[in-house]
């Protein structure tokens, strides 16, 4: 395997127990493969390197160097646009009151229905290459805009092509119990029989990494939600969940009955759902971006999640409806400002603890046997990524070893 130097580098590797960010001032990263060999200062590199042969040396001139960014919750596969919503909502429509009225995810639904599939690929592909242009390297796709087994599959083929055909990681989520579809009004449990039966013919495929469901007054009751999540064990198949975003439904204490890798949303997540995420081990996903959007006033519990020692992740939740940025870097800088996270936790939420929220152990942090994924930033110090926004000072990135140009 080929061996590549990145030398002279501000290193935040976030490796937990060695100071605040990780840092080492003057480092540098060996890459052998698609992993990181070695990483370390300056200092110990003639030793680090002695009898090994270097194919490639890159020197970056005291530039950052930070883990690759994880974006561990997006619904980049879709048809068309709810900007016509939006308006709405200035007008005083909640989006409880858009989704009742048949607009909200079922417009979607209709929209993406009615896109062929390679008119979604290509969509998707352009929104994932504005995530990649800023630093990420891996990401996760639910479906959920389909609400059919063909039109699900469809979502979740897509998500698999963009793995394949671009340098990206990607995680692919079956979200079919997103909300109920027309075809299926007022019974919403023979819509979950439908789902039920939909997962082993998406697994058998290869489709599905993992499994959520939108818990909440306005989609699936807890029990319905059970259901699901009893069908995603009986197959093998790790569970999510949209939990407390709107309401307490006591989803995240469903959640981590079942070890889900992570809760998402949670404004409304109540002292027992903080005990059980922490007693699971379930990440808890921040999404500042639908809080912005939706204009929301209560924020997660971010404190008594710091209390608890559940870990935090920071997500784009890009979506049509709810929150349709496409910057993961402008949600570090709002987990800062309307969360009060600190600049280095809003870090952890978009690497470390974003993979956990995903599944991967082998990413997240700058060590030795870990995947060589890495961001190279026209920065002087990590905190620089909470304070700027609507600037992206990524350089270069690294993928599995493998560089690649903005």
């Amino acid at each position: 395997m080929s061996v590549a130097l990145w030398r002279h580098a501000h290193l935040a590797t976030l490796v937990a127990g060695a100071g605040l960010w990780g840092r080492i001032e003057d480092g540098a990263l060996l890459v052998e493969g698609d992993g990181l060999r070695w990483v370390g200062p300056e200092s110990e590199l003639h030793a680090a390197t002695r009898g090994l042969a270097i194919d490639a040396e890159n020197d970056l001139g005291g530039a950052l160097v930070t883990p690759g960014l994880v974006d561990c919750h997006t619904h980049l596969v879709y048809g068309g646009d709810r900007a016509r919503e939006f308006e709405m909502r200035l007008q005083g429509a909640s989006y409880e009151d858009i989704a009742r009225a048949g607009g909200g995810i079922r417009s979607t639904v209709a929209a993406t229905r009615a896109t062929g599939d390679e008119a979604l690929f290509q969509q998707a592909a352009g929104r994932a290459a504005v995530l990649m242009a800023e630093g990420v390297t891996t990401l996760e796709v639910k479906s959920g805009y389909g609400l059919t087994l063909e039109d699900e599959a469809r979502m979740l083929r897509v998500a698999r092509r963009l793995g394949r055909e671009r340098a990206l990681t990607v995680r692919a989520t079956c979200l079919a119990a997103h909300a109920l579809p027309p075809e299926f009004e007022g019974r919403g449990d023979a819509y979950v029989d439908a789902v039920c039966e939909w997962l082993p013919r998406l697994h058998a495929e290869g489709l599905i990494d993992a499994v959520d469901a939108f818990c909440e007054r306005i989609a699936f009751t807890p029990a319905q939600t059970r259901r699901v999540f009893e069908a995603a064990r009986r197959l093998g198949l790790p569970v999510k969940l949209h939990a407390e975003q709107l309401s307490d439904q006591g989803g995240a204490q469903l959640a981590a009955s079942f070890g889900a890798l992570s809760c998402d949303h949670l404004e409304h997540l109540s002292g027992a759902g903080v005990q059980a995420l922490a007693q699971a081990g379930t990440v808890a996903v921040l999404l500042p971006g639908a809080y912005y959007f939706l204009r929301e006033t209560k924020a997660p519990p971010v404190q008594a999640l710091r209390d608890a020692g559940v870990p935090i992740a920071v997500a784009s939740d890009h979506n049509p409806g709810s929150s349709p940025g496409l910057s993961l870097l402008l949600m570090i800088n709002m987990a800062c400002t309307l969360f009060r996270l600190t600049p280095e936790e809003a870090l952890r939420g978009v690497t470390i603890h974003a993979a956990l929220a995903l599944g991967f152990g082998d990413r997240g942090v700058l060590a030795a046997g870990r995947r060589a994924d890495f961001v190279v930033w026209d920065l002087g110090h990590a905190n620089e990524l909470a304070y700027w926004f609507g600037h992206n000072a990524c350089r270069q990135v690294v993928a599995g070893g493998l560089a690649r140009t903005r």
